[in-house]
């Protein structure tokens, strides 16, 4: 796929960009060239555009994104394109409550590749949200999630007043939000993750793994156990790597557990090329860390950041909904 291709989509498959609505592309230094070709798909279905290029630090802390939280709240289409996702921010919280429509669309790659040349991104959007609305009556009415993997995950979360909701790239009514990443969401209660969690996907923004890693939660805060050994019994670089990357954050709230997921995207691979792509990949699940205030949650952190598992079995209270990754209600 090429850039302009991506962009095509984006623009008129995901967001229906209508004729005199305000178009806000919102990106970093390294991604014009993405930007460029929203912003051209948007004039041509009659849009009034803005671009703000931002500098790439810190805008995972929300900070930055508060001097433009004005101007992405009297825009109709927000599009958050830097680096690292800011979707979880207090910012878009706020544009949404004020009509705006938003796009979470993280271009981190590991490859050196533009994300819009991803082929993941050609899913269809109705096909990913036909499998989450066979997922969503059990969610809603269960109170606990219970998950195992054949690699030993075996942990169990509560969702109790919680609300399940999905993305499948399309925000189409005032006020929506959407993300990139094809999946079902559950924001659960941030002090109720309990049990072991084998990491065998990948490890977000860092990439694949290479040797599974073993974290606990307890009470909802994840352990990090970085003397623990690999199947060879060698060190477990993977696991260091993951405890020094919350830290850089200098936050313990980055450490607790805030977001449930299931990925939805059919044409997702989940190989570290790209974080936004391992989490949304169908046949995984991943848990989100640190802020979930626009998911739908309480917990406010520095950043957000999601670990990928495969091949789950997933119960909503006692009701299986997938089996080695696939749905089967």
């Amino acid at each position: 796929m090429d850039i302009e291709t991506a962009a095509a989509i984006i623009i008129n498959d995901w967001l229906y960009v209508k004729r005199n609505e305000v178009f806000y592309f919102i990106t970093d230094e390294y991604h014009t060239l993405e930007a460029k070709a929203c912003i051209q798909q948007a004039e041509q279905r009659g849009a009034i555009t803005k671009l703000t290029i931002l500098p790439q630090q810190k805008i995972q802390d929300g900070q930055l994104l508060e001097t433009i939280r004005n101007i992405m709240s009297y825009a109709d289409v927000v599009v958050g394109a830097t680096t690292y996702s800011f979707i979880t921010t207090d910012a878009v919280d706020f544009a949404l409550k004020h009509g705006a429509r938003f796009l979470s669309l993280p271009l981190s790659t590991n490859t050196g590749d533009s994300l819009f040349k991803s082929h993941f991104l050609s899913m269809n959007p109705k096909v990913a949200e036909r499998n989450a609305k066979r997922l969503l009556p059990f969610l809603k009415k269960a109170s606990t999630l219970h998950v195992t993997t054949p690699a030993g995950t075996d942990a169990t979360f509560s969702m109790r007043g919680r609300r399940p909701g999905f993305f499948s790239g399309k925000a189409t009514r005032h006020g929506t939000f959407t993300s990139a990443s094809f999946e079902v969401y559950i924001p659960i209660i941030e002090n109720s993750a309990n049990g072991t969690v084998i990491i065998d996907g990948s490890l977000g923004y860092l990439g694949a793994v290479t040797h599974p890693v073993r974290v606990q939660f307890i009470d909802g805060k994840m352990n990090i156990d970085t003397n623990q050994n690999c199947d060879t019994n060698h060190y477990n670089n993977d696991a260091k790597r993951l405890s020094e990357y919350i830290r850089t954050f200098n936050d313990p709230r980055m450490s607790f557990a805030v977001e449930f997921g299931i990925g939805l995207n059919e044409c997702a691979h989940c190989v570290g090329d790209s974080y936004i792509e391992d989490e949304s990949t169908a046949g995984t699940f991943h848990i989100g860390l640190g802020r979930n205030l626009a998911l739908g949650g309480t917990h406010d952190a520095a950043g957000h950041f999601d670990i990928v598992m495969h091949k789950p079995d997933i119960y909503a209270d006692s009701i299986q909904i997938l089996s080695h990754g696939q749905i089967c209600v």
